[in-house]
C-alpha cells in the first residue's frame, strides 16, 4: 500500500529500553519509558492504541489496538539529536562527533574569540538552566556570552536579550559553525540559547536556534525535493537538517506550538504529496536532561490527549509513523542522553491490521520505507517495511 502524505512525529529522547550496545555508553539498563511508567504510571490511551503496550515497559492495560509497532535500534556511533535523525533519513553517523569531557581547548576558544569579536565566561559541562542562573550576574555586568558543552556533541552560547540581542547570538553562532568549530572541532551542533528574566528567575526563551554541521550523504529529504514532493519540516527539524532538501520550515517553541503547527501544515499540504516531519522537544530540554520524572510524564500524557485528537484528522491515504532519536531516561544517573531501542508506532485508517515490525536493525528503515512510498532509490542504508503493513 503507498501513501500520498507520510507524517513523522519524533518525539525526542523517548526511548523504550536499553540497546544491545548500550554498555559501551555506560547506559545498561536505562529504560526512558520504563522507569518513568514505574514512577509515575502513565495515562497514555493513543499511544497505546498504536501499540506503544506491545514495544514499551509500561503497565499492562487493556487496549484495542489498532497501530502496527515495533522497535528500531541505532547504527551510529552516537546518542544524540543528529545522529538520531541522520539515521532515520539514511545517513548514519560512522565515526562519533567530537565531545568536550574536560571543557573546550583553548585553541577553539581563542578562534572563537578571533572569529566573533567576544570574549567568554563559563566554558564547562553544565547544564544550561543551571549555568545561566550561577553566571546571569557575570553576564549581566561583563556583557560577554556564556559557552558550555554537554556529553553530547555541542557548542552552546547562551545569553539574555538585554545584554546580546537575539540577532546578534544568531549572528555569533553562525560564525561559530562556519568558521570556529571546524576541522576536528566539527560538532554537530552549535546551539543559541537565549533567554530572559531577572536573577533567580532567568528563563530560557522558545528562540533557541540549532545549527547543524552539514551531513556527508545525500539524505531522503533532497531525494524527495529533488523529485517534486513536499519536504516539510516542524520545530527543530529545519536545523537538524541544515534545511537541506526541505521546501518549508516552521519554528515552534514547545510541544503543543509543534502539534498545532503539524496539524495546520497537514490541513495546508492536503493537495500535495510528500513527507511532513516534526520534532517534539520538550521531552528532552525540559524534563529528560533536568531528570524530572513527573514532568516527563505529564508531558507525556499532555502529549498522548494532543494525539488523540490529530488521530481523527488523518486520512485514508496518509500514514502517521511515530518514533523517537535516543533516550534520556530521567531515573537514570547524569544528565545525558541514554543509549535505547526506540518505537516505531505507525497508523492509518486504511490498514486493517495491527502488524509487529518486530526489531528494525538501523532507524534507516524509516528512511526507506518512505523512499519506497514514493518509488525512490538511492539510500545505502536500510530496510523498508512498507510490504508488512496490512
Amino acid at each position: 500500500m503507498k501513501f500520498n502524505r507520510i507524517i513523522v512525529i519524533v518525539t525526542d529522547s523517548v526511548g523504550a529500553g536499553d540497546a544491545p550496545d548500550a554498555e559501551k555508553f555506560g547506559d545498561k539498563g536505562a529504560d526512558t519509558y520504563g522507569h518513568i511508567d514505574a514512577n509515575v504510571p502513565l495515562k497514555v490511551p493513543n499511544l497505546r492504541r498504536l501499540g506503544l503496550g506491545r514495544v514499551a515497559h509500561i503497565h499492562a492495560e487493556p487496549a484495542d489496538v489498532v497501530g502496527s509497532y515495533g522497535l528500531m535500534q541505532e547504527i551510529s556511533a552516537g546518542k544524540d539529536t543528529t545522529s538520531g535523525h541522520w539515521e532515520f533519513m539514511g545517513n548514519p553517523v560512522e565515526n562519533p562527533f567530537p565531545t568536550f569531557p574536560d571543557a573546550f581547548p583553548p585553541d577553539l576558544l581563542k578562534a572563537f574569540t578571533e572569529k566573533t569579536g567576544y570574549g567568554y565566561i563559563g566554558n564547562e559541562i553544565a547544564s544550561g538552566t543551571e549555568i545561566i542562573e550561577r553566571l546571569g550576574p557575570e553576564h549581566f555586568r561583563t556583557g560577554l556570552p556564556i559557552v558550555y558543552t554537554s556529553a553530547d556533541s555541542v557548542f552552546q552560547i547562551a545569553a539574555h536579550n538585554d545584554v546580546i540581542p537575539l540577532e546578534e547570538l544568531y549572528r555569533i553562532c553562525d560564525i561559530t559553525r562556519r568558521e570556529v568549530c571546524v576541522g576536528p572541532y566539527e560538532v554537530g551542533r552549535i546551539i543559541a540559547r537565549p533567554f530572559i528574566g531577572t536573577q533567580g528567575h532567568f528563563v530560557r526563551t522558545g528562540d533557541r536556534r540549532d545549527y547543524s554541521r552539514l551531513p556527508k550523504r545525500k539524505m531522503v529529504f533532497s531525494y524527495l525535493s529533488e523529485a517534486g514532493y513536499a519536504v516539510v519540516g516542524v520545530g527543530k527539524i529545519g536545523d537538524i537538517y541544515a534545511h537541506i532538501g526541505l521546501t518549508e520550515s516552521y519554528h515552534t517553541a514547545n510541544n503543543h506550538e509543534d502539534m498545532e503547527a503539524l496539524r495546520t501544515q497537514l490541513a495546508a499540504h492536503r493537495q500535495d504529496k510528500g513527507l511532513l516531519m516534526a520534532n517534539f522537544v520538550d521531552f528532552d530540554s525540559m524534563y529528560g536532561h533536568r531528570r524530572n520524572v513527573q514532568g516527563y510524564a505529564d508531558c507525556l500524557e499532555a502529549f498522548d490527549q494532543e494525539l488523540g485528537q490529530l488521530l481523527t484528522e488523518i486520512h485514508d491515504d496518509e500514514l502517521l509513523v511515530i518514533t523517537s532519536d535516543h533516550g534520556n531516561d530521567p531515573a537514570w544517573h547524569g544528565t545525558d542522553h541514554t543509549r535505547e531501542r526506540v518505537p516505531l508506532l505507525l497508523y492509518s485508517p486504511a490498514l486493517k491490521e495491527s502488524v509487529d515490525l518486530g526489531l528494525r536493525q538501523t532507524y534507516a528503515d524509516l528512511g526507506m520505507s518512505i523512499m519506497d512510498n514514493f518509488g525512490l532509490t538511492g539510500l545505502e542504508f536500510g530496510t523498508s517495511f512498507l510490504s508488512e503493513l496490512r
